[in-house]
């Protein structure tokens, strides 16, 4: 028996569990096939394509590809952050391309968050979208240093609205300089950004694809492919245009497997907390949080009140293997376990009902991209490095009027065209990884020994997208 069949998807995250309707594998590919568009992926990126695909032109025939199920790897597994950010920060963007590009790429991201939720408005996807803006907490003289460097440097660039809270901002004990993290010393606020419910969006778009006549075929691993066609575990799939969309998995492919390094990214969540209790810790339904230290963390208030909060800390594995094994590692759970009490005490005797991960996919410059060769009908989109809930729907609808020849401000933007180096070979691959993960632990170090700005974090700062 195909043990696809009896996977239990629903174990895959706390999104995943909570998802309403069935998670059953859409049968897969039954032999060869004809189509305009192949799209390899059914996660967002995928999806959003052709979405927009379908926008431009409805009698477009598409059919997307699938190993799993759609939304089984990041799509459906991330922080649920839809937000403006973009791997690359806007100074770097403006070394790389210039002022004005660098400025255009922000602006589309910002309105990328709108977007994306006026088409699930539109489509009926109940998501839980509610647009509330991040909190970036600083919890030392460093960090608080860092959020002031932060706001600084978006008012140069004029397009972000970041706001600096507490630190002496505003009237104490105001909303605005309410705090509840603790040891806070401020926060910034970024306002671009909605808490979402990622399974439930993923999940929706595609059955909104299918209702318009997408066909998405699951169960069928994509062994290589080439200028119009798929090579399947099932069959061809014969297309003038064809679509890589597989961000960490694309390690698993021979064409990309050292364009992508698979990083993993773990999250758990407790069970549901009382309204007072968030009123304490000032985190308002629709509002997600970080802090400023260096080794990410990430978290969101649910539609239901529970802590979904995850972050980085999981080394790369040799070869860039991706193995569900790797989504569960005990040590870092428990790490993200003590540092989410550390943030909130008060929810220290809260259960921990789920804990997931997965991979996400990081370029050899952390500089995320869109191509499409309109003389080979090859594209690609992907290198988010988990910022990628929003960033997929750029990416779709840029893949979209380059594939379909639309003159659009999207397809001049500055990750049009871009192509990172490649990673390089191992056991390089495998100690540079782990070496800037072990880095960015130390710079947190660091910090809280010295109370200055991390000299490890500066040195990598270039390297990372800084």
């Amino acid at each position: 028996m195909d043990p696809h069949l009896t996977r239990d998807y629903r174990g895959l995250s706390f999104w995943h569990d909570t998802v309403p309707g069935g998670l059953d594998r859409r049968p897969p590919l039954d032999g060869d096939i004809h189509t305009d568009v192949a799209i390899i992926g059914g996660g967002l990126t995928g999806l959003w394509t052709a979405h927009y695909l379908l926008a431009r032109d409805e009698s477009l025939t598409i059919t997307v590809i699938e190993k799993e199920i759609a939304g089984f790897g990041a799509s459906g597994r991330n922080g649920g952050w839809c937000s403006a950010l973009f791997p690359r920060s806007t100074a770097s963007l403006e070394r790389a391309h210039g002022r004005a590009a660098a400025i255009a790429m922000r602006q589309a991201m910002i309105d990328t968050v709108d977007e994306v939720g006026r088409v699930t408005a539109a489509e009926g996807i109940d998501c839980h979208f509610v647009r509330g803006g991040t909190l970036a907490f600083a919890r030392s003289a460093a960090q608080l240093r860092s959020a002031r460097a932060e706001v600084e440097e978006a008012a140069r660039y004029g397009v972000d609205a970041l706001e600096l809270r507490g630190a002496g901002v505003g009237d104490p004990g105001s909303e605005d300089s309410r705090l509840g993290a603790a040891g806070a010393l401020g926060a910034v606020f970024d306002p671009a950004c909605a808490r979402v419910h990622p399974a439930r969006l993923v999940r929706g778009l595609a059955a909104s694809l299918e209702r318009r006549g997408v066909r998405i075929v699951e169960g069928t691993e994509v062994e290589a492919y080439s200028q119009g066609v798929v090579r399947t575990s099932r069959g061809a799939v014969f297309a003038p245009a064809i679509v890589q969309a597989t961000e960490g998995y694309g390690a698993t492919i021979g064409q990309s497997h050292r364009d992508i390094l698979p990083l993993y990214s773990l999250m758990i969540a407790t069970e549901p907390l009382p309204d007072e209790f968030w009123h304490r810790a000032g985190i308002a339904h629709g509002q997600t949080f970080t802090d400023f230290r260096h080794l990410l963390v990430y978290g969101q208030r649910t539609a239901d009140n529970r802590f979904a909060f995850g972050g980085r800390g999981a080394r790369y594995h040799w070869g860039s293997v991706v193995s569900a094994e790797y989504d569960r590692s005990p040590k870092v759970f428990e790490h993200l376990r003590r540092t989410l009490v550390d943030l909130f005490p008060g929810a220290a005797d809260a259960a921990i009902t789920h804990r997931w991960g997965g991979p996400l996919g990081v370029p050899r410059d952390w500089h995320a991209s869109v191509r499409f060769d309109p003389a080979t009908g090859l594209g690609s989109a992907g290198g988010y490095v988990g910022d990628g809930l929003s960033t997929t729907n750029l990416a779709g609808r840029t893949l979209a009027d380059l594939i379909t020849g639309t003159d659009s401000s999207l397809v001049r933007l500055p990750w049009v065209g871009h192509q990172s180096p490649r990673w390089e070979p191992e056991p390089i691959r495998f100690a540079a990884a782990n070496a800037g993960l072990l880095a960015m632990g130390i710079a947190d170090v660091e910090e809280r020994v010295t109370g200055r700005p991390s000299l490890a974090a500066r040195v990598m700062g270039p390297l990372v997208g800084h």
